[in-house]
């Protein structure tokens, strides 16, 4: 019988402009961009908390601590890989990613399957495993007011 974890991620970013927008390891134009200690993406980060959750280890912050230079302006496809690779020593093995981002603008459809793609090379399976979904608030909150992206990601792994 398999040993199956299913574990749950959420990050928030605030917004700002003039700053990179990447999300999902892509790159996006946009005016604004995350305010954050790493290249400030808020999918790969939900999406690590989700991994590092399943296995009760903490949170992307106890790994990569945002007062450490090293982890300054890093890109997060990095801080994946490397909860990967811990995830990997533990035994476990990723089911499949699923993450929903909140964001007013820019309209996120034209990047999903770049998104997806790129997600599912880092983490090294087929990208029919990862789900990318994106909504507005429909202008309601922090999202819809364009002051933050949030993202709400759930993962399951699983040792044979």
């Amino acid at each position: 019988m398999k040993d199956i974890r299913i574990g749950h991620g959420y990050d928030v970013h605030a917004l700002a402009e003039g700053l990179r927008l990447v999300i999902g390891g892509v790159e996006i134009e946009h005016t604004k961009g995350c305010v954050a200690h790493s290249d400030g993406d808020v999918a790969i980060h939900a999406i690590c908390d989700a991994m590092l959750g399943a296995l009760a280890l903490g949170d992307i912050g106890k790994l990569f601590p945002d007062t450490s230079a090293e982890f300054k302006g890093i890109d997060s496809k990095i801080l994946l890989r490397r909860v990967c690779d811990v995830i990997a020593e533990k035994g476990y093995q990723v089911g499949n990613v699923d993450c929903t981002i909140a964001m007013q603008r820019p309209k996120l459809r034209p990047h999903i399957d770049t998104m997806r793609v790129t997600l599912a090379s880092v983490i090294g399976i087929d990208v029919d495993r990862v789900s990318v979904k994106a909504t507005t608030t429909e202008r309601l909150g922090f999202e819809g007011r364009e002051e933050g992206v949030s993202v709400h990601s759930v993962v399951l792994l699983y040792k044979e």
